[in-house]
């Protein structure tokens, strides 16, 4: 909001306002557009106003700003004629939508999209983890149909700023029109509970080696959200190693993207990514398949290794779990 204040304070005549933070259905025209009104303006005319949500792909080498579609929707036609107009110049595609609250919604959309997809391929992961099939072998079946399915896989549980928080705006919202989005929070709830199953499965690995938890020395490989990329941000790594430390285990990590951060209170720093080190483990738990890490050593010195990416699914080795 502090913002908003700025930009009230500093509006001219003729100027454009847009907003690009994800936010709920409404954000633009009942929260930002009556405090530029109150100054006196009219919207559309004496100032221009829209929404366009950031589609970004952090560390994907193939669509950047430039090649991603832009969408654009204004608090009125000439709104959106100038924001479009202005995203032009540097954008190859730019998509008008009639208002706003499309654009919002349109954001909410594709992330409620990939968090309820995702949460699906979650709980089909743990079915078949007690029915003893492998989802990874599923999946890749499933996806050589050439119609009708998209392949989503699963994983230690969501992270970054978008993906984990985005739904719940939805569901917000939504509640002020009488409605309950049940399938979005259960989506939520399955994703939110993939750290806690990471763990009970890497106690059930320890366990086949006559090891607790308590104790063991685990090394955590990658931290960040995604692949080859340095954010944390809701990370699942984070609440894996609290949930670690928790139970008392002797935790330490390797990323060549972060070299530290702070957990439970306390700092960790990478360790690196050495024979030694692999050898003097319990387990390792793949939390982030970063493509640099180089999984042959990892295979040839680890007793354990929990993969919950499938990074390791061109190893044959029975010291190798997979989610």
């Amino acid at each position: 909001m502090l913002s908003v204040y700025a930009v009230v304070a500093t509006l001219k005549r003729g100027q454009l306002g847009i907003l690009d933070s994800t936010t709920y259905p409404g954000t633009t025209d009942e929260v930002v557009q009556p405090k530029l009104v109150a100054k006196g303006f009219t919207p559309d005319v004496d100032f221009f106003l829209a929404f366009s949500p950031e589609r970004v792909d952090p560390g994907n080498p193939q669509f950047n700003t430039k090649n991603i579609p832009k969408i654009v929707g204004g608090v009125g036609p000439a709104s959106t004629e100038v924001a479009a107009a202005l995203y032009g110049a540097t954008v190859q595609h730019v998509i008008q939508v009639t208002s706003t609250r499309v654009a919002e919604m349109v954001k909410l959309l594709e992330n409620t999209f990939r968090a309820v997809n995702i949460g699906l391929v979650n709980e089909i992961a743990l079915m078949c983890h007690k029915m003893n099939i492998d989802v990874w072998e599923v999946i890749d079946a499933a996806k050589t149909k050439p119609f009708g399915f998209m392949p989503f896989y699963p994983g230690p549980g969501l992270g970054g700023h978008c993906i984990p928080i985005d739904p719940f705006y939805l569901s917000w919202k939504a509640r002020q029109y009488d409605l309950h989005t049940e399938f979005i929070e259960l989506a939520g709830k399955t994703n939110e509970a993939m750290p806690y199953y990471v763990v009970q499965r890497l106690m059930d690995a320890l366990n086949t080696h006559r090891k607790s938890l308590a104790g063991s020395k685990v090394l955590v490989l990658g931290v960040a959200y995604k692949s080859n990329i340095d954010d944390m941000r809701e990370s699942p790594a984070i609440k894996i190693t609290e949930l670690l430390l928790d139970k008392s285990a002797d935790v330490v990590y390797h990323d060549p993207y972060v070299a530290s951060f702070r957990v439970a209170g306390r700092t960790l720093e990478s360790a690196a990514l050495t024979e030694e080190l692999l050898a003097s483990t319990d387990a390792v738990v793949v939390v982030t398949d970063h493509s640099n890490v180089d999984y042959n050593v990892v295979v040839r010195n680890a007793s354990l290794i929990l993969d919950t990416r499938n990074a390791l699914k061109a190893f044959d080795d029975d010291k190798v779990v997979r989610l």
